[in-house]
């Protein structure tokens, strides 16, 4: 009975295809996989009741701990019970396909299996190997000897070919086309074939490909656009081509009979001139091509000679040069010491430049000359030309003196611009004298004063040309001499000097100190020069006196006479201390203005103390404070003068100090400080800092500086103080005295909390500004709690609430200064929970509320911690409101559900309350009966009831819906074969909490009616139908 009910669960399950299929739940353990090879099917997930298929066949059949395995596989797989893993052994072509693990209480999982054989033997064929470019078609063809699912690769030498444009690959990719080859198809082609599991390589194929010719040149050597004649030429013809072309040589379209690649032109003449042309022809390829140079043969020019066509070149009138050229010539150029010479209004070029006529010649254009030829293969220069322009004379010019010396010679100098040069004749009164261009006249004589004429002649130009010149004779100066008329030049009186001459003068000049002099206010000069007045003689008139006394050829200067005005005395000047210490010495010095020197006497109090200019004194006293005078005296003027100087001895300063009142320095109030020294001091100033003192309206000082008076006193008059006594001899400073101005306290500045909470440690700090420091209290309302500028509490209690108060208080100024705060204390809030006041059921209202132990003054919300209020869609936060510390929902819904706190918050700060985690009750919203499956160890099919509901609802199942015909509760039941007829079972699903019922209804039919069958799943079908086909073996 058993072989036959197997077969029968074989039929029924081959029958049903699974209701949806994944991939991802089936792993090989290798895929591809070579013929012959074991391969082992992982499940990712153990099946309890299914199937294993291929192909939609069946494999094996799972059972709760069992499985049965198809009789045509029996002995090709194992199938683990606790992996669910299939191994299938020794795999063969025809075991590629697709495997599906089908669960009957879930989803179907497939894997497709590829069964491969290794690839041997790859051959490569070429329908064609010897090709021609742009006509043939080559096919290579890529087999195997053994292999399956195969895949080809094309190789052209390392590249892979893929299909574009004239390659073309066939469908299989075992067939390469290449339609219309080119030379760069020639290979060597490859082609690599693969499955997955083995892949293999041909050998090579190349083709023979013939292409051209094409690319044709012709290269000259030498590469030159036109070549000299006797010169060598190599003509090269070459094209690409395989096989090489043969080659054809033309010149000027006529058949040379030259097949080689070279032409070799020897010894060239101009006949060689022509278009060489080389033809090109490929046997294989059928086909032509040509390609042509031109050679241009030229002969060198062989003599170049430059003439001139007239007589010579005369300035200011054309002269014409011309270039005789032998052989062909392109260009003539025309140089000029070495330069090129260019067209301009002057300088005109004939046709061709063959003539050079300069229109007029100037004497510029002297020089030489030269024509160079030129033509496409030569050059050559002539050789030079010189060219003389003939021009003059020119306007003679005469140098020599106009003025000379009676017994001395002249020599008179004729030139002018010539060439040739001219011929010189000189004449005296229309008298010749010379024919020389050179004319020396003397021993002179007045009566040889006149004129003197210089004729220049050109026997070339035949021109002539004069000038004149006037020369006249004089006698020379022999005697000049300074004398004076007074005995002594002094100051403010006349003072007169002559100069005196012989010989023929014409003109006197005086000079002082090497100046030309003239007359001015105080010096007078004599008509005829002779007499130089000074009236009166000044300071400003000293020094060196000259006269000099000329004719035209010849001046004698006198000897220098040096003028030195007799003055003084002047005012003495003494020089010297006015002030000094007792015990010290003076050394008092006393000058004046005089020439010559005066003679000097000092006087004490109209004593005399010394005749000399320089007085030194004796160790002083202060008995010798008084005046001083000194007399000076000139000895030839006969003038004295005098000038006194007072000096004062002084004591030495000892003891400068400063002096302060006994009081203490306070802000607000009057102090002074007073400097006391012994000796005299005739100035006293102070420093402060090392500043001079600032004074104003409140600092003030007496009348002779030496006291201060600061009324008030500020604090910033606070520093070190010098002051310094003074006396014209010395100075001396105070010792320091440092001033510090008590003042404060100011109004204290406190730091604190305004607001605590109860239980919380507080510190209120207060400083102020003082000098000295102020001494601190802290009072609570009034009532002193700390004698320092802290004050700390380490738990502050609601008794605490008030005004706290810092007194600051200065020990030195006896002022003291407050400044209070005011301190809330909150009662602390000491807890925050959620509470709910109903079961949340999904439609139905709910309120959370925020219990609060403590003063609050708000209340926030939070869902998953974030604010409600804040990043919630306005559909959502319709469902919900907040009132005082409770949270309504109305109605609440699936969507409410999440992590609720509340936060509470008052001056102090927020509290958060711990988490709510709000599951709301609902359902059950469906209710599905799934199955039935089938167990074929207890004989039973179970069916399962699942409902939509929060919480996991209670179930009871009915026969025919009727009350009274409960068959079992829980959400699978279980029904013995024996048992199972045809009828309506229904399952009701109640929510204990929603109290809300759902009922679902499936019909079981024995006989497979069209009623029943829909209401099954395909897995159910599976079942139903083994089962059906069992019934009549089980009651065999």
């Amino acid at each position: 009975m058993e072989a036959p009910l197997v077969f029968l669960l074989i039929i029924s399950v081959l029958s049903c295809a699974p209701d949806d299929v994944h991939s991802q739940g089936i792993s090989a353990s290798e895929n591809p996989i070579p013929v012959g090879r074991n391969v082992t099917l992982f499940s990712q997930n153990q099946v309890n009741t299914g199937a294993w298929l291929f192909n939609n066949n069946i494999i094996v059949i799972i059972f709760p701990g069992n499985a049965v395995v198809a009789t045509e596989w029996t002995g090709k797989v194992t199938f683990d019970t606790n992996t669910s893993s299939l191994t299938i052994m020794s795999l063969q072509v025809e075991d590629s396909g697709t495997y599906t693990l089908q669960d009957v209480g879930s989803n179907a999982s497939q894997l497709v299996l590829s069964v491969q054989e290794p690839i041997t033997g790859v051959t490569l064929m070429a329908n064609e190997s010897n090709l021609v470019e742009f006509n043939d078609t080559v096919v290579l063809t890529c087999a195997v000897s053994t292999g399956t699912s195969l895949s080809f690769t094309w190789l052209n030498i390392t590249s892979e070919v893929t299909a574009d444009g004239n390659v073309q690959i066939s469908e299989d990719g075992s067939q390469l086309t290449i339609v219309q080859v080119t030379r760069y198809d020639q290979g060597p082609f490859k082609c690599n074939v693969s499955n997955g599991i083995s892949q293999g390589i041909s050998l090579q194929v190349s083709f023979d490909i013939s292409y051209g010719p094409t690319n044709p040149k012709v290269s000259v050597t030498p590469s030159k656009d036109t070549h000299i004649t006797g010169s060598d030429i190599t003509l090269s013809c070459s094209a690409e081509s395989k096989p090489n072309a043969t080659i054809q040589w033309l010149v000027n379209e006529v058949n040379i009979n030259h097949s080689d690649p070279q032409l070799e032109l020897t010894n060239v003449t101009e006949s060689h001139s022509g278009d060489y042309q080389c033809l090109l022809h490929n046997s294989v390829t059928s086909r032509f091509i040509s390609a042509t140079a031109m050679i241009s043969i030229m002969a060198p020019i062989t003599a170049v000679m430059v003439n001139r066509t007239g007589g010579p070149a005369i300035a200011q009138e054309p002269f014409t040069l011309m270039c005789h050229v032998t052989g062909e010539v392109h260009l003539i150029q025309w140089w000029m010491n070495g330069d090129l010479v260019s067209a301009d209004n002057t300088t005109v070029f004939g046709v061709g430049n063959k003539t050079l006529t300069l229109s007029p010649a100037q004497p510029s254009d002297a020089g030489e000359y030269q024509c160079r030829a030129y033509n496409a293969v030569s050059n050559m220069t002539s050789s030079p030309y010189t060219v003389e322009v003939y021009y003059g004379p020119s306007t003679p010019v005469i140098m020599a003196p106009s003025l000379a010396l009676t017994e001395t010679q002249v020599v008179l100098n004729c030139s002018s611009a010539s060439h040739p040069p001219s011929q010189h004749t000189w004449y005296f009164n229309n008298t010749m004298v010379a024919n020389t261009a050179e004319y020396q006249a003397g021993p002179l004589h007045l009566n040889m004063s006149g004129t003197y004429t210089c004729m220049a002649f050109n026997s070339i130009t035949g021109k002539n040309s004069t000038a004149d010149h006037m020369l006249t004779v004089l006698d020379p100066v022999t005697m000049a001499s300074i004398t004076n008329v007074e005995p002594h030049p002094i100051l403010n009186h006349t003072f007169t000097l002559t100069c005196e001459t012989k010989g023929n003068v014409d003109y006197i000049t005086w000079s002082h100190n090497g100046t030309m002099l003239y007359s001015d206010g105080t010096r007078n000069i004599s008509m005829d020069n002779t007499t130089l007045t000074f009236d009166p003689i000044l300071m400003s008139h000293n020094g060196s006196y000259s006269c000099v006394a000329s004719n035209p050829l010849s001046s004698l200067a006198s000897e220098n006479f040096n003028l030195a005005v007799i003055y003084g005395p002047g005012m003495p000047t003494i020089i010297g201390d006015t002030v000094a210490l007792v015990e010290s010495s003076v050394a008092l010095s006393c000058s004046a203005a005089s020439n010559p020197p005066s003679d000097y006497k000092w006087y004490f109090n109209n004593t005399i103390v010394a005749n000399t200019s320089v007085y030194e004194t004796p160790p002083l006293t202060t008995d010798m404070s008084g005046t001083y005078t000194c007399k000076a005296q000139n000895a030839i003027t006969g003038y004295n003068s005098t000038a006194s100087t007072t000096l004062t001895v002084f004591d030495k300063l000892q003891n400068v100090r400063i002096d302060v009142p006994m009081k203490a320095a306070i802000e607000g109030y009057s102090y002074t400080l007073t400097c006391n020294m012994s000796g005299p001091a005739e100035q006293v100033f102070w420093m402060k800092n090392g500043l001079n003192l600032t004074t104003d309206n409140r600092i003030t000082l007496s009348l002779d500086n030496i006291t201060i008076t600061f009324d008030p006193l500020d604090r910033n008059d606070s520093g070190l103080y010098h002051c310094w006594a003074m006396n014209p001899v010395e100075s001396m400073a105070s010792p320091p005295h440092l001033l510090l101005v008590n003042f404060g306290p100011e109004t204290p500045m406190v730091y604190g909390p305004s607001l605590a909470v109860e239980g919380q440690s507080i510190n209120f700090t207060c400083s102020a500004m003082s000098m000295p420091d102020s001494h601190f209290y802290w009072l609570h309302n009034g009532s002193i709690v700390a004698n320092s500028s802290m004050f700390v509490s380490s738990a502050v209690s609601l008794e605490m609430n008030g005004d706290y108060t810092c007194k600051a208080k200065n020990p030195v100024t006896g002022m003291n200064s407050t400044k209070s705060l005011t301190l809330t204390v909150n009662e602390a809030i000491r807890s925050v929970m959620v509470s709910n006041d109903s079961i949340p059921i999904d439609g139905n209202n709910f309120t959370l509320t925020c219990e609060v132990d403590g003063p609050y003054d708000s209340i926030q919300w939070k869902k998953d911690d974030v604010l409600l209020g804040m990043n919630m869609s306005t559909a959502n936060h319709s469902y919900y409101h907040m009132e005082e510390n409770r949270l309504h929902f109305t109605p609440l819904a699936l969507h409410n559900n999440g992590t609720y706190k509340c936060v509470a918050s008052n001056l102090v700060g927020p509290h958060q309350s711990p988490a709510y985690e709000l599951l709301v009750n609902y359902g059950p919203l469906s209710v599905e009966i799934s199955g039935p499956e089938f167990d074929s160890e207890k004989l039973t099919f179970s069916m399962m009831c699942v409902a939509d509901s929060y919480p996991e609802p209670e179930f009871q199942w009915f026969l025919n819906d009727l009350p009274s015909s409960a068959i079992g509760i829980g959400s699978i039941i279980q029904i013995s074969v024996s048992l199972l007829i045809e009828a309506n079972y229904t399952c009701k699903a109640m929510n204990p909490v929603t109290n809300i019922t759902m009922s679902e209804t499936k019909t079981f039919s024995l006989t497979g009616s069209a009623a029943a069958i829909p209401s099954l799943s395909q897995k159910g079908l599976m079942i139903v139908g083994v089962f059906i086909l069992s019934v009549p073996l089980l009651f065999h």
